[in-house]
């Protein structure tokens, strides 16, 4: 069974989005379907890891088409403001320059649904003949950019194929999407082809639970859930760090910036001489300038490292060898239905997880269920700062550990296990 995956986001792209489609492809062949993947010849990626080329299966068949980004003419007018909004990180509308505020209007309102809808028209005219000329019966979008959808959606209309949509995260519904200036009008458009996409496939899969729920409610086109996982990597060295290290794997947007934790960490330097003398907040990945102020404002700057973005190996290396994971989700209804790829890397890892997001989010379901660590809510200083104090503790006598269980289900392996009986049963 052969099946076509159309994604933006491939090798070299580094970050999140990369990962899930990599290793969908690495294992589909365990389960008797060959994957085809379509991607652009020339993309503009805010992030790259060249290390997750060597990852690619051999004898993948790779097909390519070029595409025009409008994020390079941008950068005429801003290259660092362009390469942060690339990334989704936006400042608070009081600290957006006339610059920023300008592209965010310009990619809201004149890129619907993203910047990437360019591609959609010279990959449908490829992809329909090639698919025509090798029999491929089913098609797979994975998103976002949501345009990769709408390449999906044209062929359905065009030509005889079963068709899944893949939502790494929501559409209409993303936390970032109130800070695009949308008009009235935009906003509409988006749930227009939200609804579109979801009414034509023939299979959507989700992240989430709480999406799942969103889109049923949209929709009669059946929803699974099969979310992020964990891979095994292979790390040569695991010693822990002789420090106190808390560490954050992965951006920290503007909207992430949870003022309770670093207020905790602060009060604790001061009324704990050891854990003053221990303690490591160290972010790995990029930090917005509206986290790093909010950090420094604690009185947290001597007690900083900021490693920058690594490769996804030295990610998983970092992860196994620090005491505390940091999982921060934005403080939004809209994200409670957020399962970040890296909480499942933070399981297999083995380490504490302290987890801060929005009331009933879904990762707070799979902390519990997983007993990999603690999760609360922006507001609860005392109990955040009761957790920290109990870990530290637990450190200071060599017993922090993580007794994880039950996360098997989340291999990679296992996860497309469920992927294939899902592309089996609409090609029946």
């Amino acid at each position: 069974m052969k099946v076509l995956i159309i994604t933006y986001y491939w090798p070299p792209a580094g970050g999140p989005g990369v990962q899930r489609w990599l290793t969908f492809v690495k294992y589909l062949r365990a389960f008797d379907i060959e994957p085809i993947v379509y991607i652009p010849e020339n993309p503009t990626y805010p992030l790259e890891d060249a290390s997750l080329s060597s990852k690619i299966p051999e004898g993948i068949t790779i097909l390519k088409q070029p595409i025009f980004e409008p994020y390079r003419f941008a950068e005429f007018f801003s290259k660092k403001d362009t390469k942060t909004i690339s990334k989704g990180i936006i400042t608070g509308e009081e600290k957006q320059s006339v610059v920023q505020k300008l592209l965010l209007y310009i990619r809201g309102n004149f890129f619907i649904p993203d910047a990437r809808k360019f591609w959609v028209k010279p990959s449908v005219n490829f992809l329909r003949n090639y698919i025509s000329k090798h029999n491929i019966k089913t098609i797979i979008t994975t998103g976002p950019p949501h345009s990769v959808h709408l390449i999906g959606y044209t062929l359905k209309q065009q030509i005889d194929v079963n068709w899944v949509t893949d939502f790494r995260d929501p559409w209409t519904t993303i936390g970032y999407h109130d800070k695009l200036k949308l008009t009235k009008r935009s906003i509409a458009k988006h749930k227009t082809l939200e609804k579109q996409v979801l009414s034509t496939s023939d299979q959507i899969i989700v992240t989430s639970f709480t999406t799942k729920k969103e889109f049923e409610a949209i929709s009669n086109t059946p929803v699974a859930v099969i979310t992020n996982g964990y891979d095994i990597e292979y790390v040569s060295d695991i010693t822990l760090d002789k420090k106190f290290t808390i560490s954050h794997i992965g951006s920290l947007l503007s909207g992430r910036n949870p003022q309770n934790l670093w207020k905790a960490i602060h009060e604790l330097t001061i009324e704990n001489q050891a854990f003053a003398e221990a303690v490591v907040l160290q972010l790995v990945g990029a930090v917005s300038d509206e986290v790093l102020a909010s950090i420094k404002e604690a009185g947290l700057s001597d007690f900083v490292d900021l490693k920058g973005y690594v490769s996804h190996q030295e990610a998983i290396e970092i992860q196994r060898n620090t005491q505390v994971l940091l999982l921060i989700e934005i403080d939004s209804k809209e994200t409670k239905c957020i399962i970040p790829g890296k909480l499942f890397e933070y399981m297999v890892s083995k380490r504490p997880i302290l987890a801060l997001g929005p009331k009933d989010a879904d990762i707070s379901v799979l902390i519990k269920e997983t007993q990999s660590g603690s999760f609360f809510e922006y507001h609860e200083y005392q109990e955040i700062k009761k957790q920290l104090l109990q870990y530290f503790e637990a450190y200071q006598k060599g017993a922090l550990i993580s007794n994880v269980t039950g996360i098997e289900k989340y291999s990679r392996r296992e996860l497309t296990r469920e992927l294939s009986k899902h592309l089996k049963l609409i090609s029946k």
